[in-house]
């Protein structure tokens, strides 16, 4: 798994993601973009992926492509609609860009690749806390009444969708 990070510039979502989808294809990897200020950290990313490929495993997938499944675990949502408002969107973005071979992929020329479409910089862990509260719906109450840090209540939320399903 390899992240990129950095700030694109979208005129258009469905174009950026063809494009990445074309990457993909072309070094036999699954790219998928995150909106950064919704990624709080790598181990977010990595146990999205981990639980998206079990799912596929067990033949539990909610969606046909592994990208779009590993967004729905990223946004611990079920629906494909809802799960969208933490992927990349149109305008000057700052991304989190997720790099994963598949059986005989090439990370390190998906990640190239992909970084040319990028404005390089650090985008990973600067998440914006109220976003995050309010899309993987964790309260104020809940948040006092807890020791967890903001990332375990977020890993804890990406775990819990399989008992939701």
């Amino acid at each position: 798994m390899r992240i990129v990070e950095g700030t694109a510039i979208i005129d258009d979502i469905t174009g950026f993601v063809t494009r990445l989808q074309d990457i993909g294809a072309a070094t036999g990897c699954t790219i998928q973009a995150f909106d950064a200020r919704y990624v709080v950290s790598e181990a977010h990313l990595r146990r999205a992926v981990e639980l998206a490929d079990r799912a596929f495993d067990r033949g539990e997938n909610v969606a046909d492509d592994r990208a779009v499944e590993i967004l729905l675990y990223v946004a611990a949502r079920r629906q494909i609609n809802r799960a969208l408002e933490v992927g990349a969107n149109e305008g000057e973005c700052d991304l989190v860009v997720l790099v994963v071979e598949d059986r005989t992929g090439d990370e390190t020329a998906a990640a190239s690749a992909v970084g040319e479409l990028l404005t390089a910089n650090e985008t990973l862990g600067r998440y914006d806390e109220t976003l995050v509260c309010d899309v993987f719906d964790i309260g104020e109450k809940e948040r006092a009444a807890s020791d967890a840090s903001l990332e375990a209540l977020v890993l804890e939320r990406v775990a819990l969708l399989d008992v939701s399903k």
